[in-house]
């Protein structure tokens, strides 16, 4: 059944071939940033569609921005096996980051269509537009118009231009009020099955190419505000101080403990800005985030006491107020154990020196989403030092390659089961 498939090699080298297409397409020259509805994104949704079309997939760029491929089984109108990722990127990103796991999802349909393999079910290809959420104030919303739970209220946001997504959905070509319908019916999706490069440097550390997903971590960020009283640098003792800044630092110091306390967890303080800011000015105001993630939620909501007790333990001691407003809460997502054990056949049956390594995603995918309509996985693939989100971002045409012959090995795992 799969003797005409190609290898590993030759998947790579398509791979990076048609990923160096899709990544022209950028909104700043010399980077590739591509924001959800910019004008690089609608090129870039353009030529996605050309590919899939190409690949043997009827295609269409959907209401809410994403790409929609399909090719029937053995009978038109079958449940689907979905593979997907997203082409928006952070502003001046990496080229793997989404891209990959849509390019694997063409080169998929496009190796069984020439193979003549007829599968028992639809295979379907989807690009989405809105994962990194980076230009509007959104969770995952183009995967979740397609889960069923898009929120409407996202239709209302602004982003940095005070530019409403309404707007810029209409200009971009999409359909505000088309996106209700892009919800599946519960039994039209039989799995969901996601290729993405790990962002993290365990499958580097351990010499593995691939790696199955176990679960999606829980995460839990909030706004932190610190009032001290500001003064003069040089007049005001130090016993006498009430320091923002300095008690902000220890709070962060008090994150990273908490952290490195529970297993598999991470804590971080991404922003981190003193008020008034002067070089001779004792900071009488701090703001700064805090994010922690954790594979457990009840690891999490332990992490989240403890921050409420140590935070506040430092304001007392230092005489400063404390504020902290959270807002954005996610559970914990299991991806599904059947397709884990399938992802494991497919490494299995793709070379003897693979093994089935498993672990936690601690960032956020859009598998999250689709987990509420229908089982979902997801196979990580090693990245050069972990890095991503950067223009550093960096992996092997091989490695791209055998992540691809695994996902074919995978759907074809899967149409085995369905006989």
């Amino acid at each position: 059944m799969t003797a005409s498939l190609p290898s590993a090699a030759v998947l790579g080298a398509r791979a990076f071939a048609a990923l160096e297409g899709l990544n022209r397409f950028t909104d700043e020259p010399g980077k590739l940033t591509r924001l959800y509805l910019s004008p690089a994104h609608r090129q870039a949704a353009e030529w996605t569609k050309g590919a899939m079309e190409v690949a043997g997939l009827t295609a269409s760029i959907d209401a809410a921005g994403s790409v929609q491929g399909r090719r029937e089984g053995t009978t038109a109108g079958l449940p689907a096996v979905l593979i997907g990722s997203h082409i928006d990127t952070v502003k001046d990103g990496g080229r793997y980051d989404g891209n990959l796991g849509v390019v694997a999802g063409i080169l998929t349909a496009q190796a069984l269509r020439d193979a003549g393999v007829v599968l028992p079910f639809a295979l379907e290809v989807v690009a989405f537009g809105d994962e990194e959420t980076v230009r509007f104030p959104t969770s995952l919303s183009t995967s979740s118009a397609l889960a069923g739970h898009y929120e409407q209220g996202w239709l209302e946001s602004r982003d940095a231009d005070g530019i409403v997504l309404r707007d810029a959905l209409v200009a971009f070509g999409g359909d505000p009020a088309g996106i209700p319908a892009l919800a599946r019916k519960p039994g039209s999706l039989k799995a969901y099955l996601e290729v993405h490069i790990e962002q993290g440097p365990v499958l580097e550390a351990e010499n593995e190419a691939v790696g199955i997903v176990t679960t999606i971590n829980a995460q839990s960020r909030a706004r932190v505000r610190v009032t001290g009283e500001a003064g003069h640098a040089g007049t005001v003792p130090m016993h006498l101080r009430k320091d923002a800044l300095a008690a902000g630092a220890e709070m962060a110091l008090a994150l990273e403990a908490i952290a490195s306390s529970h297993d598999q967890a991470v804590g971080t303080v991404g922003v981190f800005r003193p008020d008034p800011g002067a070089t001779n000015v004792v900071p009488g105001a701090v703001d700064f985030t805090i994010d922690f993630r954790a594979p457990l939620a009840e690891t999490v909501a332990s992490m989240d006491r403890a921050v409420q007790e140590r935070f506040g333990e430092i304001a007392s001691r230092r005489g400063v107020g404390l504020s902290i407003t959270p807002y954005s809460r996610e559970d914990a997502t299991p991806m599904a154990a059947n397709l884990q054990d399938a992802l494991a056949t497919g490494i299995a049956r793709t070379g003897s020196n693979l093994s089935a390594r498993r672990l936690p995603s601690g960032a956020g995918h859009d598998a999250m989403a689709m987990a509420r309509i229908c089982p979902s996985a997801m196979l990580f693939v090693r990245c050069e030092k972990g890095i991503s989100h950067s223009p550093l971002e960096n992996m092997t045409e091989l490695d791209a390659g055998i992540a691809i012959r695994v996902l074919l090995e995978t759907v074809l795992e899967l149409a085995r089961q369905e006989g």
